[in-house]
């Protein structure tokens, strides 16, 4: 869609497209109420700004919308983008899959919540590697990581969106 469309739709199909992108209710809100956008590009800045004050309890919020990496849930916009996203993760390797399965778990365990990355344009490898990495760092730091994630999966949301 274009921009003057997204600024011409009603707030509540305009929040829920945005959602899609960021389950985070006054994120939406708040991009939704400084409509109308002059640009693609204005939109896009104000939604990273907007993001760089995401809480943990934000991050929280929007991590309830995804699935583990690897993991495929069916139905809603949310689903759909978390399934082009992963695409890179072949299904058909056995020992990949296992050990994303077994690091995802231990993910969870260390820090109460799932693992979240770009997975867009990153193959299993790449991903099981960061999430390797990720493992070894401290709690603070791995919530700021997610969080940046998480804006980042966002902003490429947007852009698909509005384009």
């Amino acid at each position: 869609m274009r921009i003057e469309q997204f600024n011409q739709q009603d707030a509540e199909d305009a929040a829920a497209q945005l959602r899609a992108c960021a389950a985070i209710d006054h994120w939406v809100d708040a991009l939704v109420a400084a409509r109308p956008y002059d640009s693609r590009e204005e939109l896009l800045t104000h939604a990273m700004s907007l993001a760089a004050g995401w809480t943990a309890d934000d991050v929280e919020a929007a991590l309830a919308d995804h699935p583990r990496i690897g993991e495929r849930h069916p139905g809603g916009a949310a689903a759909d983008h978390s399934a082009r996203e992963q695409a890179g993760i072949d299904p058909a390797d056995a020992e990949v899959q296992a050990r994303l399965l077994a690091g995802n778990r231990a993910y969870e365990e260390r820090f109460g919540r799932i693992f979240l990355v770009r997975a867009a344009g990153r193959s299993a490898g790449e991903i099981l590697a960061l999430l390797e990495e990720r493992l070894t760092l401290e709690p603070a730091l791995e919530l700021r990581v997610t969080a940046d994630q998480l804006a980042e999966i966002a902003l490429l949301r947007m852009e698909g969106l509005l384009s």
